[in-house]
């Protein structure tokens, strides 16, 4: 377990050891994998930098009185994201596949998720966003 004042964290970003990935290329997405690195590099005339194609949710892993690791209602996140894409224009993920990535990511950084009494949570930020380059009032490819 991180050696963290789970009573004390506040709302902000702690960087954390992994997070999941998916690419979509030539009209379909890859499978995913949890990366270890933070950062992200795009093109200049990334559709999220010209015309601010991108959609996110925000969900919280928590630890129960048993032990247990559960994920607040990650289906109705998965809805509203999908619901986003289609209003942006943007492909949906395959079918489980959010759920999959959150699922993912919690597992591999369990030692985040504060022990159960703390009153905290592990907040996941899953996005995606427009990351090819367009010029023009049409979605990135």
């Amino acid at each position: 377990m991180a050696q963290l004042d789970w009573s004390n964290l506040g709302f902000a970003y702690r960087p954390s050891k992994y997070r999941y990935e998916a690419n979509y290329k030539n009209g379909q997405w890859d499978d995913g994998y949890l990366s270890d690195n933070p950062n992200v590099t795009i093109n200049e005339s990334a559709g999220i930098l010209q015309y601010c194609q991108e959609c996110f949710e925000g969900l919280k892993a928590y630890q129960q009185a048993n032990g247990d690791i559960v994920i607040f209602r990650p289906d109705l996140n998965q809805e509203r994201f999908n619901q986003s894409c289609d209003y942006l224009c943007m492909p949906k993920l395959k079918e489980n596949q959010f759920i999959d990535g959150v699922i993912q990511t919690v597992k591999a950084n369990i030692d985040l998720v504060p022990p159960y009494g703390s009153d905290a949570s592990l907040y996941i930020r899953p996005y995606m966003f427009a990351s090819g380059p367009v010029l023009g009032v049409h979605p990135s490819d």
